[in-house]
């Protein structure tokens, strides 16, 4: 079971109360993980307004994950 290092920001840091966590998990893409997340934590914003990034780069929802990985689930911003 792959260990993902997860980092919130924004939103995602006040729901999941924390600014980061190591998980295990089955999930295989970013778009399972956050599913599972979701459930864990009550995240609301739909993936059709996130973005995704692994490693520091911007990815597809579909993208594999593997052992070691870093995700953060970016959330829209908001301009002013």
């Amino acid at each position: 079971m792959p260990r993902l290092r997860l980092r919130y920001f924004a939103l995602f840091r006040e729901q999941a109360g924390r600014r980061e966590e190591t998980l295990a998990t089955t999930a295989a893409t970013p778009a399972l993980l956050y599913e599972e997340l979701a459930t864990r934590y009550g995240f609301r914003l739909g993936r059709a307004q996130l973005q995704v990034a692994v490693n520091g780069a911007f990815a597809d929802w579909s993208t594999p994950l593997v052992d070691g990985d870093e995700i953060v689930f970016i959330p829209p911003v908001a301009g002013g």
